[in-house]
């Protein structure tokens, strides 16, 4: 069994990468990170298209590559865990797993959270 390798990552890295919402809408991007006193973890510091400002604690982070995606929504959670028939019924499957594909209508291009890559 393969096991996945660890992957930090740096505050220089962060700052100035998209977000990404769980239905692929952008969010904002990473002004800062943000630390609370008495409270365990961090949070990004992000700056919507309108200039407003929010923290997203990184519990919610999904992954980070080219840009940061956050986790899918609860609704989305629960459509994800529906039977493997309906999934594959509604969307295409991953050429490299076999997995559903998601459309992501931003960058109009169906993506692998399993994979974690565009197919």
């Amino acid at each position: 069994m393969v096991q996945a390798r660890e992957k930090s990552v740096t505050r220089e890295r962060l700052i100035g990468m998209q977000v990404i919402d769980g239905d692929g809408y952008l969010v904002g991007t990473v002004r800062d990170i943000s630390f609370t006193i008495g409270r365990m973890g961090i949070s990004l510091y992000v700056e919507g298209k309108d200039g407003s400002t929010r923290e997203v604690p990184w519990e919610e982070v999904q992954s980070v590559g080219d840009f940061v995606l956050l986790k899918p929504r609860p609704a989305q959670v629960l459509e994800a865990q529906q039977p493997q028939q309906v999934q594959q019924a509604q969307a295409p499957v991953c050429p490299t797993c076999k997995g559903p594909l998601t459309w992501i209508p931003q960058y109009q291009r169906w993506y692998c959270y399993k994979c974690r890559k565009y197919a």
